[in-house]
C-alpha cells in the first residue's frame, strides 16, 4: 500500500484507538424510534446465508424476481386497461340501441293499448248492431204478420213460434 492510504487508515481509526472498544455505560441512554423486531420477523428478513456476499446474491436475486413480477404485473394491468378501454368503445353503440329499442318498445305498447281499446269498442259496437238487427228483425216479422192478416192468411202470433235458432243467439 502506498503513504496515502496508510494515512487514511490511520485517520479513520484514530478515534476509535482514543476511545477504545469499551461497552457504552448504562448512564448514556439512545431513544429507540423503532421497535424490536420479534423473533419470526427477525428470522423473516435476515439472510440465509452466513456471509455477505452470499447475502448480496440473495438480495440481488429476489429483486430481480421482483423485478421481472411488477413487470409482468405492469404488462397485465396494461391489458386489462387496453381491454377495458376496448369494452367501453363496444359499450356505446349497446347503450344507444338499447335506448332505441326501449323507445321502439314503448311506441308499440302504447299501439297495442290503443288497439284494445279499439277493439272493445267495435266488439260493444257489433253487440250493439246485433241488438238492432234482432229488433229490425221482429219488426220485419210483425209487418209480415199485419200483411198476411190484411190479405186473408191465418197467422200464429206465438212467439215461441216466430223465433228462429239463429235468434236465440
Amino acid at each position: 500500500m502506498n503513504r496515502k492510504h496508510i494515512t487514511l487508515i490511520l485517520i479513520v481509526l484514530l478515534p476509535y484507538f482514543v476511545t477504545g472498544c469499551n461497552k457504552r455505560s448504562a448512564s448514556v441512554a439512545e431513544p429507540q424510534n423503532e421497535a424490536p423486531l420479534s423473533q419470526p420477523q427477525a428470522n423473516k428478513y435476515a439472510p440465509q446465508s452466513s456471509n455477505a456476499v452470499e447475502s448480496a446474491i440473495e438480495i440481488s436475486a429476489k429483486y430481480a424476481r421482483l423485478s421481472d413480477e411488477m413487470a409482468t404485473m405492469k404488462e397485465k394491468f396494461q391489458a386489462l386497461e387496453e381491454e377495458n378501454k376496448q369494452l367501453r368503445n363496444e359499450l356505446v353503440p349497446c347503450k344507444t340501441q338499447l335506448a332505441q329499442a326501449q323507445k321502439e318498445l314503448a311506441e308499440a305498447n302504447d299501439l297495442l293499448v290503443e288497439m284494445r281499446v279499439e277493439l272493445n269498442n267495435w266488439k260493444s259496437n257489433i253487440l250493439g248492431f246485433r241488438n238492432e238487427m234482432r229488433q229490425a228483425n221482429t219488426a220485419q216479422l210483425e209487418a209480415l204478420a199485419k200483411i198476411l192478416a190484411v190479405l186473408g192468411a191465418e197467422t200464429q202470433l206465438d212467439p215461441n213460434a216466430a223465433k228462429t235458432p239463429a235468434d236465440s243467439n
